[in-house]
């Protein structure tokens, strides 16, 4: 299946919301959205389908010299199919592009999948919070040194 990522607009809102609510239990609201979409250093994403589905969306905020994933997630019923790979991919090229030295994320102690994923791309785990979530799960500070990326991507 063919993907393309692109900026996210209003008009992906109605869907990226429909997959927000599918995968959190308390999900972003329109007005967070559209925060991130109106704000200059919010790089907002989605992933599409040739036929223009928005299948998953990722939401990159830059602060000096870093970036930081405040929100992933793919619809159900794309899941498994590398869009989560490709909009996080995204996001560490964006970081090398801008010259920024790292991207971060905090994910849920028990999405098995989402760490595992991020492990693989060179994430590492930096430290926890403690009863983050609403039912109680730590979630996991993961790092990512650009440079090591690229000195890795050199060999």
């Amino acid at each position: 299946m063919k993907i393309t990522l692109r900026a996210m607009c209003d008009g992906d809102l109605d869907s990226v919301l429909q997959i927000e609510s599918a995968s959190f239990p308390r999900p972003w609201t329109r007005r967070h959205f559209l925060d991130e979409i109106e704000h200059p250093d919010s790089h907002p994403m989605v992933a599409a389908t040739g036929e223009g589905v928005v299948a998953g969306y990722l939401c990159l905020k830059q602060v000096l010299d870093e970036a930081e994933i405040l929100d992933v997630a793919v619809d159900p019923a794309f899941r498994g199919g590398g869009i989560g790979r490709a909009l996080v991919d995204w996001a560490i090229a964006f970081c090398r592009e801008h010259t920024l030295r790292m991207l971060c994320l905090e994910v849920r102690v028990g999405n098995h999948e989402a760490i595992s994923l991020y492990r693989r791309l060179g994430f590492a785990e930096v430290g926890r919070r403690k009863n983050y979530y609403e039912n109680g799960d730590d979630a996991i500070l993961m790092d990512l040194s650009i440079a090591q990326v690229e000195e890795c991507d050199a060999v």
